[in-house]
Order: C-alpha cells, then structure tokens, then sequence
C-alpha cells in the first residue's frame, strides 16, 4: 500500500505536475500541496502562503484554479493514483499593513476583482466577489499571544498568532468555511492538513470536517507541542475531541532524544506504549517539517544530516502511521540547510526507504536486536530494518524465527545482498548507518 505523504513545500503546481512521473516512481501516495487559498500572485516567500486574503479564490504565486484542476487530474489519472491533499489556513487571515485591516478581502481587493473580473472569475472557488466577505465583527481582538499565554489553551485559541487577524467562530466564519471545504472536495482534493489547528476551537474544527462528505477524506492537523505540558494542555484535547490524526510531535521528540549526545535508541522500540508516540491511527510521522528550519526558535530541533537519514529509515521501516517526507526548494535562508531538502522526494536513499515502506506495509513489526546504539527489527518475514548511531561497526546476533529461513535478502539503501539461514544470524552494521533488507522472491 503507497501512503506516503510528500509535502511539496512551496513548489508551483505546474512543477509537481512536471515532475509527477518520478513522484510515482519513487512510491509516494499522496501529495501534500501549499495552501492554495487567496495570497499575493506577486508573493514568492513561502509564509505568504499562510496569510490567506479570501476563501472565494484560487489563486497565489504558484498557480491557480485550472493549474490545481489540471494537477488533480494528473494525480488520479495514470498507472497508480496519487491522492492530492490541500493545506488548510482557518485560523487567520493576512497580516496587512491598511487602514481595514479587518476587513477582506480590502477594499483595493474588490476593486481589482471589478477591474479583472475575466482573472478572478475563472479563479473563483465559489461565493459572490463583488461582496466583501469578513469585517471587523468576524475576529477575536483580544490581543497577541505573549508570554505565559503561549501555555494557556484559551489564550492560544482567542487571541492572535504572530499579528494574524484571529477568526472568530461566528455562525458566518463557520458557513464561510463550511462552503469553502465543500467546494474544495467537488473540486477533487483527498484531504486536508489544517494549519496551526491547537489555535482553533473545537467548534470551528468539527464545522469543517465533521460531516458525512468531507468526512472520508483524510484529515491532519498540526498541534505544535515541545513538552509535555503542550502535549497536556494542546495534544490531549484534541485527540479526545476530534477524530483526525496530527503530526506525532510526540514520536518527533522521542527520535531527536534517541539519536542525540547520550540519548538510547531503546527508546524507539515501542514508543507509543509509553506515551512517546501517537496510537499508530492517528499519527503522521515525520523528521523534518517546514516550521522546524524556518522558525529559529525552533531550529535546535533540527537532526544532524546523517542522523536524519537514520531517523528517516526508522519512520519509514517501523509499522505505524502515515509518513511524511518533507521536499522543499532551498526556501531557508540558512546556508547550512543548502540543498538539504532541495529535491529529497526523490534522493536514491529515501526513495529506497520508500520502496521498502510499500514493500511490508501491514506486516507486523517484532524487535531482533536492540541496544542503546543498535536497533534491528523485522517486519513481517519479508523485510529487516538495522539503524546503528554509533561512530563504530556494531555486529548484532539475533534468532532468525518469523522470517524467511532460508532466504535471499537485499539491503535497498546500499544494495547489499545476503542469504539468511539457520537459528540464528549475525548481521555486521557500519557505523552511522541504515540497512533495509527486503526479500527476493
């Protein structure tokens, strides 16, 4: 089964379109594209993506409607179909230096509509643009987010993130993006990814997606935890209230530890019975995620690059969860991160990990080896998964029962070969290095 999600991160649609034919090659099942609701066509800086101007119109400095269309169809069209997933932006709307600043689209906004109506009308979603659509009565004005408030679940919900007019959860804000996720479905989209959905209210959550049309789709949201205070006062809630899965910060947290100075990979065993990882239905797995190298508070989180090659095979080796892989265009403004992540979707190493992924999903997972340094396990009796973090060769001796015995295994990073046979095996494993061995039947 193909569900790995690629997270094209500010690419055009034209170029995810163009480049389509390798995305299926390398395994993915879905694409996670940038919000495509209304931002400044003039605006290629990444964020302006997530300061929407209005619901009713498809149209950014990455394409518009028709690009959108024509993507969707290209998706689910050819050999293999690829679900299309649209990154949701409901708490805000932009941060924009005008007098109506509470006002959208803006009085310029609708003049321009009158003075392009051919552009705007073959870009609109739905609804009537010669009206405006929020006014000051539609946003919390209760101030920024500060301090202490950061840890305050009312707080986070009511007031603004980073300047971001807060919507409120008005009748007429909740039939705006009642009608607007409708329209986005008709349009062909598999599911959704809600932006900074920890500053939204449950109320606001279950309006969009808590029906039997959207409800099929595949929803996520992003609750942003660091500690387990967030994972507490932010994580907790939400999984009781909703039924979408989120990114596992938790897992995020366990990995980052596990690999770092003194950390034990004991610890990725089976996180998720310790509180460590999301339930294995409700988690999107991760290693590297837009906000982390663009936010600097949040950059110590980032991995070495070798250890997150590592991590990526954990996530992509280990049962549970849909996994995300994070492709952007060099957007970070870090010479360190130069082409790091520039083109990933389809580095020889991931797309092997890829393979392997498809290869024994649903095979159950069951620990060979482990030490604080050496993990191998296996999935099923077709696959083994060996991550070694130290800096030197470790061999690991481990009882062949549930596998394939004897039998033929190639390790897909490296393109090793082995035979597997009697009780039990030695397997030697280079420092700093994955293996992912997958039967040749």
């Amino acid at each position: 089964m193909r569900n790995v999600v690629l997270h094209a991160f500010n690419w055009k649609y034209t170029d995810i379109i163009g480049n389509l034919a390798a995305i299926r090659e390398a395994g993915y099942g879905a694409i996670l594209i940038p919000p495509p609701l209304y931002s400044d066509p003039r605006g290629d800086q990444w964020w302006q993506r997530y300061q929407p101007k209005d619901y009713r119109v498809l149209l950014s400095h990455l394409g518009g409607k028709k690009d959108l269309e024509t993507l969707i169809a290209a998706c689910h069209s050819g050999p293999s179909s690829i679900g299309v997933y649209a990154d949701l932006v409901i708490n805000h709307m932009a941060n924009e230096a005008r007098a109506d600043h509470f006002d959208f689209p803006g009085k310029e906004e609708l003049e321009r509509y009158q003075k392009e109506p051919a552009l705007y009308e073959e870009n609109r979603l739905y609804g009537d643009l010669s009206e405006g659509l929020f006014s000051g009565l539609d946003f919390n004005q209760s101030g920024e987010i500060e301090g202490w408030e950061w840890s305050d679940r009312g707080s986070v919900q009511y007031q603004n993130l980073s300047g971001l007019p807060d919507l409120k959860d008005s009748d007429w804000v909740l039939k705006q993006q009642h009608l607007m996720v409708e329209a986005l479905v008709e349009m062909g989209f598999d599911g959704f990814r809600v932006d900074a959905i920890k500053h939204i209210t449950e109320r606001m959550v279950d309006n969009i997606a808590d029906r039997p049309v959207v409800r099929e789709k595949f929803w996520f949201g992003e609750v942003l935890t660091g500690s387990e205070h967030d994972e507490r006062v932010f994580l907790d809630p939400f999984l009781r209230e909703t039924w979408m899965s989120a990114y596992d910060f938790p897992l995020f947290t366990t990995i980052r530890e596990a690999f770092g100075f003194g950390g034990s990979l004991r610890t990725l065993v089976r996180p998720e019975n310790y509180g460590n990882a999301l339930p294995w239905d409700r988690a999107v797995t991760f290693v590297v995620n837009h906000d982390v190298p663009h936010n600097e508070g949040f950059r110590s989180w980032l991995l070495s690059r070798q250890d997150e090659h590592l991590a990526h095979a954990y996530v992509l080796g280990r049962d549970g969860g849909v996994p995300l892989i994070y492709s952007d265009n060099n957007e970070s403004h870090h010479e360190a991160d130069r082409d790091r992540w520039c083109d990933l979707y389809k580095r020889p190493d991931i797309t092997a990990m890829i393979h392997f992924h498809n290869a024994v999903h649903g095979e159950p997972m069951a620990m060979l080896y482990e030490s604080d340094v050496l993990l191998v396990f296996r999935r099923g009796d077709r696959g083994i998964v060996a991550i070694n973090k130290s800096g030197y060769g470790e061999w690991a001796d481990f009882n062949t029962w549930g596998l394939r015995n004897p039998g033929q295994y190639k390790d897909l990073i490296h393109g090793y070969e082995m035979s597997l046979s009697g009780g039990s095996f030695p397997l030697f494993v280079p420092a700093q290095t994955a293996q992912m061995w997958l039967l040749q039947e």
